[in-house]
């Protein structure tokens, strides 16, 4: 009663204030707010035109580049995709909220359920003040869709999106309002290299594809290759069809196109690897011709870091929404632009029934690289990545098969059969990191900066609380998770409709849950954002949920009005 009585309160005093709409955002001193939109694609390295590959046309995006900002140091924290979509929702490191085993929410089906053990299917669990940032958007009065993959390690609160589907678009906004939007391109992921795979249109021919010195030169590897870089080509044509429906549409003079991709390559030592095959991807920023930052230009390159934990703030920046600064990431453009990081640190941990644990960390140039179980081979077995006809051809390298006579030290990864316990690497004259220099002698100036890195890599592990180090996983989620035996639950939220005004307010005793709420027969839901809420005319009855990320949600209060 007392909670309640002292909302009621904040509520009363908040009454006569303006009751708050879609935000008329200025972040740049009068112009209108800047719609963002990103274009993600799936399991790609920066094998394009506009890093220097030329191996297959892909003229939209080069085309884009020589208007946009070119990040040549843009890292996803983790090289799979369920964690890094949680970095990138969240603005937080997944190892600090219990989000970095790929993944915790479903099971391997080719691994079966033995292989889990007596773990429990769960949810990551960010500290109280985490919110999508997409529902922070929605509360300054941006339209928010995603077509259409989430895969985040939680079930996102009901808010976070006015709409999230294949169909989901920004033109379905209501007129005037501003927009984030994502649209996600699958057809690069690691299962189109898939033999079963649907072949897209030739753009090399299979002799003429690049080979990686860390692979042998056999014809499944050319197959994978060429498949790769196929489907990259018809990325780009997907993508300059993203661009004409927004300059169709008039917006492209309003809005800040993002490209990127989800993580690194999709086949053997790039995805699930920590090394930059598998962690550094393509970034690609466009700002409307008027409305580039001072110091920024099109058409440029920049070698800050940037990690898939800064993406978020770094939206809300452009927005003019002030992130909140106990978030992870930091903003790297808009308003509350911040001052470069160092460094980005990285990891890598369960992967399906697969186990990892490594933590690294790089400067840009050189990256640190902690094996934490030296005892597993670099390429760990994955039934997954295994159906890429090449995966063979690398596990003959490492268990001694006919090809292992011709391995070359270039290729000493995908044939190991355990990992040194540390690893060094400088990408100034070693850009595909197989050239490890820890052990061997090195200027003090070089030795220093790798020490360095790994001084800052401790550290980053000890502040997060990193949770990936708490074994077993079991013990993690229900000692540090959940608290106990059971998933918790959100409790419901009260809507608390005021006696003057015609306004309604809502509470919710779980802290850090999103109350989200909708009249009558509305579709969807709406974020509460802590002010006075007023009723629509003619309203009979309202509904409201709460929902804590990484807690089950409340039940539906109904409430007639």
């Amino acid at each position: 009663m007392l909670r309640a009585a002292l909302l009621l309160s904040a509520l009363v005093a908040l009454a006569a204030a303006p009751v708050h709409g879609p935000a008329a955002i200025r972040p740049d001193g009068g112009a209108p707010p800047l719609n963002v939109l990103w274009l993600s694609v799936e399991d790609m390295s920066p094998w394009i035109g506009a890093y220097g590959d030329r191996t297959v046309p892909t003229p939209n995006l080069d085309a884009f580049a020589a208007e946009a900002l070119r990040y040549d140091n843009a890292f996803a924290d983790t090289p799979v995709c369920a964690p890094a979509r949680t970095a990138l929702i969240t603005g937080m490191y997944p190892t600090r909220i219990g989000a970095m085993h790929m993944r915790v929410r479903s099971r391997s089906k080719s691994a079966g359920d033995e292989a889990y053990g007596d773990l429990p299917l769960y949810e990551a669990v960010p500290p109280p003040f985490v919110r999508c940032f997409p529902e922070q958007l929605r509360l300054a009065g941006y339209h928010t869709t995603n077509s259409s993959k989430t895969d985040y390690q939680f079930v996102a609160p009901p808010a976070v999106w006015n709409a999230s589907s294949r169909k989901a678009s920004y033109a379905d906004r209501p007129a005037g309002a501003p927009f984030f939007a994502v649209f996600n391109h699958t057809g690069t992921h690691e299962s189109q290299a898939f033999p079963e795979a649907r072949q897209r249109p030739s753009a090399v021919a299979v002799e003429d594809v690049p080979i990686p010195p860390i692979y042998p030169d056999t014809p499944t590897v050319r197959d994978a290759m060429k498949r790769t870089y196929d489907n990259i080509a018809a990325m780009d044509a997907w993508f300059g069809k993203q661009l004409k429906r927004l300059e169709s549409a008039g917006l492209a003079d309003s809005t800040v196109v993002f490209f990127f991709s989800d993580h690194g390559v999709g086949l053997p030592r790039g995805k699930r690897s920590v090394y930059g095959t598998g962690t550094r991807v393509p970034l690609l920023v466009r700002f409307p011709e008027r409305r580039w930052p001072e110091g920024l230009a099109p058409g440029t390159a920049t070698d800050r870091l940037v990690s898939f934990i800064d993406f978020g703030p770094t939206v809300l920046s452009l927005a003019g929404v002030e992130p909140d600064l106990r978030l992870d990431g930091r903003a790297f453009l808009g308003e509350f632009e911040a001052p470069p990081r160092a460094h980005v640190f990285l990891h890598a941990d369960r992967f399906d029934a697969a186990r990892d644990r490594t933590r690294a960390a790089t400067d840009g140039r050189r990256l640190v690289v902690w094996n934490l179980m030296p005892e597993v081979p670099h390429l760990i077995a994955n039934a997954y990545r295994e159906r890429i006809p090449m995966t063979r051809d690398l596990y003959d390298l490492r268990d001694g098969g006919a090809r292992a006579s011709t391995r070359t030290p270039a290729q000493w990864q995908t044939g190991s059969t355990r990992r040194p316990e540390v690893e060094w690497y400088d990408r100034a004259d070693d850009p595909w990191e197989v050239r490890d220099l820890h052990g061997v002698p090195l200027s003090a100036a070089g030795r220093g900066a790798f020490e360095a890195l790994e001084v800052a890599m401790e550290a980053w592990m000890k502040s997060t609380g990193d949770l990936g180090l708490i074994e077993p996983e079991t013990r993690m989620v229900h000692e540090r998770l959940w608290g106990g035996e059971t998933q918790p639950i959100t409790a419901s939220p009260d809507p608390m409709p005021l006696s003057t005004g015609g306004l309604i307010g809502f509470d919710c005793p779980t802290e850090g849950a999103s109350i989200s709420f909708r009249f009558d027969d509305a579709k969807g839901w709406t974020p509460f954002g802590g002010e006075p809420v007023e009723i629509p005319t003619g309203a009979t009855r309202v509904q409201a949920l709460a929902h804590r990320i990484g807690f089950k949600r409340s039940e539906v209060v109904t409430r007639e009005l």
